[in-house]
Order: C-alpha cells, then sequence, then structure tokens
C-alpha cells in the first residue's frame, strides 16, 4: 500500500521526464549496438555551438542570436543540452516553434505552392491552423483524423469554414486519386501511386490495394465556390452520397441490406478487364467486415445514413500501428536528414528499416504518449547521436548514405538548410525582423519563397524544398535582393526585398567583395537604446514607431568599444554560432589592409562571404 500512495504522488510531469529519459537512453543503446557490429566508432561530441545552432534551426527553423547562444554556454555544462531542449520545447518558443513546424506540414500537406492563383487551396489560413495545432501540442493522431475526414469551405468567411478542408481541396480530381496516394504517403509511410495502374514490379504493392484505399475516398465531393474578387476558384469539401460506378439515385431504386446496398469502384487491368474494389484498408481489413463485428451488415454501402467512409478511414489509420511508424521515421528522417527507411514514405516488407527494433521502441513510446511530438523531439535531440560531430573519424568514414550505404547515425550527417530556414536565418542573424510587424515579415518571406520555388522547380514541374547546392542556386543566392539587403551598412527596408528581375544585385569582382557603395562606418549617430534585441546588439526599436533601428552590421561597425577582432567575432558569432579561429582571424586582418582600413568596408565583405558560405547554408 505504502508503495502504492507513493505511486500516486509522483507528479505526472515527474513520470513523464522519467519516460523521456528511458527512451532516449534506449536510442544510444541500439544505435552503440550497431556502431559495434558495423565497428564505425562514433565522431566526437559536436562543439557546444554548432550543436545548439543545429537544435535551433531543427526546432524552431532558424540560427540562435548571439543573446542566445551566451544564454546556453552560461548554463552548467551537465545540464546545458536538456536546458536548452527546455527551452526551446516551452512556451518562451511555442510561437516560433508552431510556426516552423507549420511551414514544414504545410508544405508536405499541400506544398509551397498551394494557394497558388489556380490552385484550389487557400494555405495561410492552413498555415495558421496548423499552427495553432502545433502551439497546442494536439496529438498527432487527432490531428491526422481532422485533416483526413475534413468537410467544409476552405474560405474563411463562409459559416462552414474549415481550414482542414485544404488539405484535400486540390486531390480530389479522378476520383481522389491524388487524395489515396497522399494519405497513404504521409499518414502510413507508404508509397502507393505506383500501383494505381498495375501491380508493382519491384514488391508486393497490388493494384487492387490502390483502388480498394480509393474506395474510402467516393463520397467525397469538392464543390467549387463562387469566385471571389480576387477572382480566384474556391472550394468546399462535401460528403454525398455514393450510389456505386456507373450509377446514380435514379438507378438505385432502394437501397436494401445485402449486395444491393453495395457501392462499388471500378478499376481497369493492364488486359482491359474490369474489376471491382469496395473499401479495405492497407492492412487488409474490409469495412465490411468491420460493420458485420457489429452486427450490421451494410460496410460496403456508399450512403452516408449508413456509412461515412472517410470517417471509417481516418478511425483504421488512427488504429494502425502504421501510423505512429510512419510520423517516428518521418520525424527521424527530419532531424538526422536519412529516415530509417529510404524514401521515409516507402515502408515495407520491401524495404525494410535499418534499425527496426528501434524504430520500434519509438514507435511504441509514441503511442504511449499520446501522440506528442514535442517528446519524440525532445528523445531524438537529447540523443548521443544527435549530438556527434559532423565530421568522420578513421573508423567511420564509410558512414555516408551519400553513397547509398545504410546509416549508422555514427556521426551527423550535412544536409542543405531549407529555403524557410535560410530566410528566417538571415532575418534573425541580421536583425531585420526587428524592422518588421508580423504581416509585412509573412508577407516579405511569402514572397521572397514564391520566387525561390518558382526558380528552382524541378523537371516534374515539383517543388524544390531545400538548397541542391547547384551553381545556378548558389549564383541566385549571393545576387538575390535579400542577400544585398543583408549585408548593406545602410539600414535596408526588407519588407520591398523582392526578385532580382535577372539583373545581379551585386559587382562581379573578384573575392567576396560587395557592390562599392563608398559607405564608411557609421559613428556617433548610432544611439545605444537600454534593451538589447535578436544578434546581441545594443540598438532598441519600437516596431510602428517609425525610427529604421541600426542593422546588425552597422551596430558592430560603429560600436567604438569594440575591436577589430571582437567585430569579426561577433559576425562569427551571429552566423556560424562560433567564434573564428587564427587562421580566418589572419584572413580578415589582411582585408582589412587591403581596404586600407576601411573597416566598415572589410566588415562588410566578411559578413557577406558568412552568409553565402557552406557552413552557413548548410545544416551540420
Amino acid at each position: 500500500m505504502a508503495g502504492l500512495a507513493l505511486a500516486v504522488l509522483v507528479p505526472q510531469a515527474d513520470a513523464a521526464s522519467v519516460q523521456d529519459a528511458e527512451v532516449t537512453a534506449a536510442i544510444d543503446s541500439a544505435l552503440r549496438t550497431s556502431w559495434r557490429d558495423a565497428s564505425a566508432a562514433p565522431s566526437k561530441p559536436a562543439p557546444d555551438g554548432a550543436w545548439a545552432r543545429r537544435a535551433y534551426l531543427d526546432l524552431i527553423g532558424r540560427v540562435p542570436t548571439i543573446d542566445e547562444l551566451r544564454a546556453f554556454v552560461s548554463q552548467p555544462r551537465s545540464d546545458r543540452h536538456a536546458w536548452l531542449v527546455d527551452h526551446l520545447l516551452g512556451d518562451t518558443y511555442k510561437e516560433e516553434r508552431a510556426r516552423w513546424r507549420a511551414t514544414e506540414w504545410s508544405n508536405l500537406l499541400v506544398g509551397r505552392t498551394g494557394g497558388d492563383r489556380n490552385s484550389l487551396v487557400i494555405r495561410d489560413p492552413f498555415e495558421d491552423y496548423l499552427r495553432e495545432a502545433f502551439a497546442t501540442n494536439r496529438p498527432f493522431d487527432e490531428l491526422m483524423h481532422e485533416l483526413v475526414s475534413a468537410t467544409g469551405s476552405v474560405r474563411p468567411d463562409d459559416d462552414d469554414f474549415n481550414p482542414a478542408a485544404n488539405f484535400l481541396a486540390d486531390k480530389m480530381a479522378e476520383g481522389g486519386v491524388q487524395a489515396t496516394a497522399k494519405t497513404a504517403q504521409v499518414f502510413l509511410g507508404m508509397s502507393v501511386q505506383c500501383t494505381q495502374c498495375h501491380n508493382h514490379p519491384f514488391n508486393e504493392g497490388k493494384q487492387n490495394q490502390f483502388w480498394e484505399l480509393n474506395a474510402f475516398f467516393r463520397q467525397t465531393r469538392v464543390e467549387r465556390l463562387r469566385e471571389d474578387e480576387d477572382d480566384r476558384p474556391k472550394a468546399r469539401i462535401a460528403n454525398r452520397d455514393f450510389y456505386g460506378e456507373g450509377r446514380g439515385p435514379m438507378s438505385a431504386v432502394s437501397f436494401t441490406p445485402g449486395q444491393a446496398d453495395a457501392a462499388e469502384t471500378y478499376y481497369e487491368l493492364r488486359n482491359g478487364k474490369l474489376k471491382v474494389a469496395y473499401p479495405v484498408f492497407v492492412d487488409g481489413t474490409a469495412l465490411a467486415d468491420v460493420y458485420e463485428e457489429r452486427g450490421l451488415d451494410y460496410g460496403d454501402s456508399g450512403r452516408l445514413d449508413k456509412v461515412n467512409r472517410r470517417e471509417e478511414l481516418a478511425n483504421l489509420i488512427a488504429d494502425s500501428p502504421d501510423l505512429a511508424n510512419a510520423a517516428v521515421n518521418r520525424e527521424w528522417g527530419r532531424f538526422f536528414g536519412y529516415g530509417f527507411t529510404r524514401p521515409v514514405e516507402d515502408m515495407g516488407p520491401h524495404n525494410p528499416p535499418s534499425h527496426p527494433e528501434l524504430m520500434e521502441t519509438l514507435a511504441d513510446a509514441f503511442r504511449e504518449s499520446g501522440y506528442d511530438l514535442d517528446r519524440l523531439a525532445r528523445w531524438i535531440v537529447l540523443s548521443e547521436a544527435y549530438r556527434l560531430d559532423s565530421r568522420a573519424g578513421r573508423s567511420n568514414l564509410d558512414d555516408d548514405p551519400v553513397l547509398g550505404v545504410t546509416p549508422q547515425y555514427s556521426r551527423f550527417y550535412l544536409r542543405q538548410l531549407s529555403a524557410e530556414q535560410i530566410f528566417d536565418s538571415l532575418m534573425a542573424a541580421t536583425r531585420a525582423d526587428e524592422a518588421l510587424d508580423d504581416e509585412r515579415r509573412d508577407a516579405t518571406r511569402s514572397r521572397w519563397l514564391r520566387q525561390f520555388t518558382t526558380a528552382f522547380g524541378n523537371d516534374e514541374n515539383g517543388e524544390a524544398t531545400s538548397f541542391n547546392g547547384s551553381i545556378p542556386q548558389m549564383l541566385a543566392m549571393m545576387n538575390s535582393d535579400l542577400m544585398r539587403q543583408a549585408t548593406d551598412l545602410k539600414w535596408a527596408d526588407w519588407s520591398e526585398a523582392k526578385p532580382a528581375d535577372g539583373a545581379p544585385m551585386m559587382s562581379q569582382g573578384s573575392g567576396s567583395k560587395m557592390m562599392g557603395s563608398g559607405t564608411k562606418m557609421m559613428g556617433s549617430g548610432t544611439k545605444s537604446g537600454s534593451g538589447t534585441k535578436r544578434g546581441g546588439g545594443s540598438e532598441s526599436y519600437a516596431k510602428g514607431s517609425g525610427k529604421r533601428p541600426a542593422g546588425f552590421l552597422s551596430s558592430v561597425a560603429a560600436d567604438p568599444s569594440l575591436s577589430n577582432a571582437q567585430r569579426v567575432e561577433r559576425l562569427y558569432l551571429a552566423a556560424l554560432a562560433r567564434k573564428p579561429d587564427r587562421r580566418e582571424l589572419a584572413v580578415c586582418n589582411k582585408l582589412l589592409v587591403a581596404r586600407e582600413g576601411d573597416a566598415a568596408e572589410a566588415l562588410r565583405d566578411v559578413w557577406w562571404a558568412l552568409l553565402n558560405s557552406n557552413e552557413f547554408i548548410l545544416q551540420h
């Protein structure tokens, strides 16, 4: 009884903390075994600054400021990693974290171009909906259920407005083929698109499985609404009775129990024969059998007063182990660059996970946590593998998934930042966001991302979701209006950042030399405020006051209390979360000499080089 009383008195938060520690320990144990079996000694731990930068980018989508780095390193060394994760997953960063996660999931669910002129999606309210869901840490299974079963208008002014309906708004053409493929990909970790037309040639996927899953969407209709003042079409997702293909309400004289009540879908084999499909889940569970267990004989019915097929599909996904497996696999891949399967949306017997026991452990813990994405992130970010340096040692040089080998996670794999991370990191590093209210900042961000996506669409007219390091992309980055304003010694109006219209924004001189404007170091005209803002500068600014604050670069250049070496150090900390080494300081000193003592212009050259470096645009 005493033990029972003690258990009752243990706070729930403490019990969660114990489980968190146990799950992280399980990750560490599983990977150490994997390293031992592969004879791959792990890399050394990453420097604290590199790890903090890594955590900021993955958890809230941007690099840390100098002040944030200082707060991190001021913590006791043994506790600082857990302290930072608690901080980033706590209330202080709740809005930033939710905003970043909503951006990622909006890109996944409706795409960056969702909401463009020819799209039925309205992305902004959809992203706001996801932001609220992530800010309140809504359980992932509940979020899935809302998205898969949503009905209503995507238009905010309508009485039946439901932002979740945007998920399916652009996916119901041709009987919901895209809805079928996307739902399986995101929530079940399965790639089924290929089996629409034939059995998969290389795995166990069958054509009938695709159309049996598709049958769950056959009651779903997209009603195009009257175009608004912006002359753009809008959509309403509605459920309607489905009488079966080739039949309508007049031909179905009466719905009676048994086969006459069934609403079939037809699909064509490669030999031209037609086959019939009824709702069957990916694990072989037929909806008719589900209803039979309830004592009902109309599970194949298309009548809404008897069966709501999408509601039933959402319930089946929620009960499936594949939901947790897919979420864990995707999140693991998001933090490490590579999931347990490659690609993460193609799980199955044909593509077994690299670490099956570890994935199962994480999936079980994720379900037990109530599908808590924040706790899943905590387990991963506090693991030993996430803390490793990106540089390989002698014994783990072969642990390089780029070469096609199975990832062992014995070091942190380099990867390109997304376009959103680049923009938000530039805003944070340069303190540009201090000059903009949220509305102007979001508009500026959307405008820049739109031109980037347009510039780097792939051959299938898809979307580029990250920098790929190509020469055209790097030239566009270097010559963009965004970069010009980020490295301007004068404070720039970021709200007017726009595409370069094909004209280079910078001179084509040698090295990292910027377009010469004749700007000299700002002197006594820079005022000091009482507070500190992002980036560790001393300029205070009230948004909407009409006053332009000094940018980060100009503040550093103008601060008379700093030596040139200290100024360079601040630039490195803001951009790369580390101090320059002796060699880098020597190079900067030579640059100062080449600039004939003009420290401001030399600092601008250094700043431009840092923001365009691989070290800035890579997660490492």
